[in-house]
């Protein structure tokens, strides 16, 4: 399965290459380096029925398992469509860089959609219908690996993301000059 990390830096490094290499140098203005964190931040937001599971077990009630209510395409659905509303409402934008609700919304879409094909990937067992269909979905890569690797190969990955993105930061926007 992969951890935390890949659920974080995979979002987290498509839209920063689509921010550096897809849009213009003004459109970048309005498209600050923020959404890169929310990115990364909304990669993990599929994972906060973990807390849930935690947090309704402290107090003995029952929660289904990890993977059900935000594993799923609806729950990616509805940023989506939330995307869409708030387009078209008065309350466009927040905060000093003047952060728009709506791309928030679509990034948050986008990422919980990356993060559904991660775990689809690695670990082959997505609802992608839930709750209309009760499917499990994947390809489960890390089964096909050898057994000596499966515990180790999500922190090598891990390991080998984090050196891309910070040698990415330092190539692209020199972030040795801010430390």
């Amino acid at each position: 399965m992969p951890q935390a990390i890949t659920h974080f830096l995979i979002p987290a490094i498509l839209v920063a290459l689509f921010r550096d290499f897809h849009l213009s140098k003004n459109n970048k203005r309005n498209f600050p380096l923020h959404y890169v964190l929310i990115a990364g931040l909304g990669g993990l937001l599929v994972d906060s029925d973990y807390l849930l599971y935690y947090v309704f077990k402290a107090f003995n009630f029952s929660f289904p398992s990890h993977r059900i209510f935000f594993h799923n395409l609806i729950f990616v659905l509805i940023f989506f469509i939330l995307g869409f509303i708030f387009m078209k409402t008065n309350f466009k934008e927040f905060g000093k860089h003047k952060l728009k609700i709506s791309t928030i919304l679509f990034i948050i879409s986008f990422t919980g959609l990356i993060h559904l094909l991660l775990d689809w990937f690695f670990i082959g067992e997505v609802l992608f219908f839930y709750p209309i269909l009760d499917l499990n979905f994947g390809l489960n890569i890390l089964k096909k690996l050898p057994e000596y690797m499966q515990s180790s190969i999500t922190g090598i990955i891990d390991a080998v993301l984090l050196i891309f993105w910070m040698t990415y930061l330092e190539i692209k926007h020199k972030i040795s000059d801010y430390i």
